[in-house]
């Protein structure tokens, strides 16, 4: 299985090193035979390719059985025209990754903000909405008509609701058979009622699930009330993005929450925070998010391989951080505790090999 790694900016070269040492421990104890491809993004391949993301490494990810993604620091890039390329917006639109799978999960032993703990996965429908940059075949759904007006076109189709939609219900079923759908259909009375109608459509064929929806004003105040009525959270890509954050941080903190942009053909692992450059290079940062999207890619590598020694590589990094985690001098600063990014990947590593 080639693996493409693709480090970032900022922490990502850290955390991708830790996430790479913990992905190579699993591979040899559950014969996976992982090989790590290594290729620079971000403003490194800018300096040396004049692009922060060349057309040979999105040839590489094309071909490869799984990719993990660093964070880049796209904010700060230069425009296009002169190679800034937004990595996660190309990336999720050449592959056509639609499908943004971010659990989020109270862990014993660290706090959690909300009022009850959760068990939660957020689908987020990835390829349109209001994401200017990859809502388009061409161009960006961004325009200014005059220097005093800025116009935004959100695209909703019904072939992007639906196959989300089937995502949403068949996760459900591995887990509590429960789907809420999140909109904003007492406002965006056309686009959320095409996106509610697919979903509608889809829970008919999922009888054994149950469905039920919500506005996205009041699933946020629910996250801080309730979070554990919830199980899987289908909804578009605006709303998806700005909840799974919200979740993630409720349940203990961003740092922690994996996530994977998938395909039916491909699967990226990437943390769900930034590349935080004021803290790169000092051995400060929190691997904990990228490694938990390296686990999950393996579970999706599981599932499109028919493999149970990839699933088993999952589980046992899931339970490792949640062994290193219960313990605070192991956690990392941003979670109340002491270690570097080394010790606390070096822990790690330590409960994957057992």
């Amino acid at each position: 299985m080639r693996i493409v790694v693709l480090p970032g900016d900022g922490i990502g070269p850290e955390i991708t090193e830790a996430t790479v040492d913990v992905l190579t421990v699993a591979s040899k104890r559950f014969d996976l035979g992982l090989q790590f491809q290594t290729h620079e993004i971000g403003f490194a391949a800018l300096r040396t390719h004049g692009s922060t993301f060349p057309d040979t490494v999105l040839e590489a990810c094309r071909s490869a059985d799984g990719i993990v993604l660093g964070p880049i620091s796209h904010a700060d890039y230069p425009p296009r025209a002169e190679g800034g390329i937004n990595v996660t917006g190309e990336i999720r639109k050449k592959l056509d990754l639609y499908a943004n799978i971010r659990p989020s999960r109270s862990r014993e032993g660290l706090p959690h903000w909300g009022r009850t703990p959760m068990d939660m996965v957020i689908v987020r429908e990835n390829t349109e909405g209001f994401y200017a940059d990859r809502n388009m075949y061409e161009g960006i759904g961004e325009f200014m008509p005059d220097a005093d007006m800025a116009l935004s076109v959100r695209k909703v189709t019904a072939k992007a609701s639906r196959r989300i939609a089937v995502v949403a219900f068949e996760l459900a079923r591995k887990r509590r058979r429960k789907v809420t759908a999140v909109h904003k259909a007492n406002v965006l009375k056309i686009s959320e009622a095409l996106f509610l109608r697919e979903v509608r459509a889809v829970a008919a064929d999922f009888s054994d699930v149950t469905y039920d929806e919500q506005l996205v004003d009041s699933m946020s105040a629910l996250l801080v009330r309730d979070a554990q009525r919830f199980d899987v959270v289908v909804t578009t890509n605006m709303f998806g993005d700005i909840l799974s954050d919200e979740a993630a941080e409720l349940s203990g903190s961003l740092g922690l929450a994996g996530a994977v942009n998938a395909s039916d053909t491909h699967c990226v692992a990437q943390a769900q925070h930034g590349s935080a450059p004021d803290l790169a290079g000092q051995d400060k940062a929190n691997p904990t998010s990228l490694v938990l999207s390296a686990a999950m890619l393996l579970e999706w590598l599981s599932i499109r391989h028919a493999n149970a020694a990839f699933a088993a590589a999952h589980a046992a990094i899931d339970s490792a951080v949640d062994a290193v985690l219960a313990r605070p001098e192991r956690r990392t600063a941003d979670v109340g505790g002491t270690s570097g990014t080394r010790a606390f990947t070096e822990a790690l590593c330590r409960e994957v090999a057992r």
